[in-house]
């Protein structure tokens, strides 16, 4: 089901250009599932200069963030109780906790990765943060993130293709996945527990 939702999306997105790009990047940052990566990475292959790639930074993180204030508002008017029937409970203590301990460093931990930048949004109105800070901590977030992705993409995107067929590439990144899951991967888990039952 969500595959066939992904497949209408980027289908329908990638027919309207940069203007698909900015719907989809504003709706994920708000609701829907289907993150705007599927089409950033295509639309910097085929970016023809490096106007093009700036273009695609620029629209995907700033509508990315204006959505999130989409996200914000829910958490706003709707508060816990609507948040906590749409996402799993472990998944929104541990939103919780990230926005908790870092505050607005949560924001933008979560902005920059796969974390799902939506329910933080949520959990960030629900808990009326400061809407300056969490502005701030989702474009600096948002840059880093979508920005690699272009860069690498748009500039080394022959290249990166080609090391993609190269069995070494693969076993480099099984080391290096295996070296920085694990301890992300505790820390992860760790944010299922509130701070002050943390060991000292």
């Amino acid at each position: 089901m969500l595959e066939q939702i992904t497949d209408s999306v980027v289908s329908w997105a990638s027919s309207f250009g940069l203007v698909g790009l900015a719907v989809v990047s504003a709706s994920e940052a708000a609701l829907q599932p289907v993150p705007p990566d599927l089409l950033v990475i295509p639309m910097s292959l085929d970016a023809n200069s490096e106007f093009e790639l700036l273009a695609i930074f620029f629209v995907v993180t700033l509508f990315s963030v204006i959505g999130s204030l989409g996200g914000y508002g829910i958490g706003l008017y709707a508060g816990r109780p609507a948040i906590e029937k749409i996402a799993k409970p472990s998944l929104s203590r541990k939103l919780d906790e990230l926005i908790s301990r870092y505050g607005d460093a949560g924001v933008f931990i979560a902005a920059v990765s796969p974390i799902p930048y939506k329910l933080l949004a949520w959990m960030a109105g629900a808990g009326r943060m400061e809407m300056r800070t969490f502005i701030s901590a989702g474009i600096f977030g948002r840059s880093i993130r979508f920005g690699m992705e272009v860069l690498v993409v748009g500039f080394w995107g022959e290249e990166f293709v080609q090391m993609l067929e190269e069995p070494l590439f693969w076993i480099v990144v099984g080391v290096l996945s295996i070296v920085i899951f694990v301890p992300l991967n505790n820390w992860w888990n760790d944010l299922d527990s509130p701070a002050e039952e943390l060991p000292q």
